[in-house]
């Protein structure tokens, strides 16, 4: 699994010009599935991202979790981020997992984070979205789960 957390303010994600979700101060996640990720690998990464102290404290050290700041996440599929670019200039999508494998995946963490306390948005997995955020800092990192 692979994932972009943005540190944001605000985010939300449109389907067809009508909001589906909206967060204030919290987590954007992009979230990517790949051929050979499993429950393993969304549990792990669920606590990983619940955990990084990627918000502030009084000093201005990034020391606290979303979680001890009382955010909140929203969750966003992305396959594209399995884009293997090293050959012609279409990228290849050929690493990431097909939708009957990913969406089961993105649900759990999406339910795991629920199951957490943690007020949790989603995208709607297949569809073309518009997501905006602002983004605060910018602080954006990139994850990669451990290997399966």
């Amino acid at each position: 699994m692979r994932a972009v957390i943005q540190r944001v303010l605000e985010a939300s994600v449109d389907v067809d010009g009508e909001r589906i979700s909206h967060i204030g101060r919290g987590l954007l996640v992009l979230m990517g599935v790949a051929l050979d990720d499993g429950p393993r690998q969304a549990d792990w990464m669920v606590e990983k991202l619940l955990g990084l102290r990627l918000f502030e404290n009084a000093a201005g050290k990034l020391d606290a979790s979303v979680v001890e700041v009382g955010g909140a996440v929203l969750m966003v599929s992305q396959f594209t981020l399995y884009a293997d670019t090293r050959k012609g200039r279409r990228p290849s999508f050929s690493a990431a997992a097909p939708a009957d494998l990913a969406q089961p995946l993105y649900q759990r963490m999406i339910d795991a984070i629920a199951a957490r306390g943690v007020p949790v948005g989603a995208g709607r997995f297949g569809a073309r979205m518009a997501v905006r955020l602002v983004n605060d800092g910018p602080v954006t990192i990139l994850l990669d789960s451990e290997a399966a």
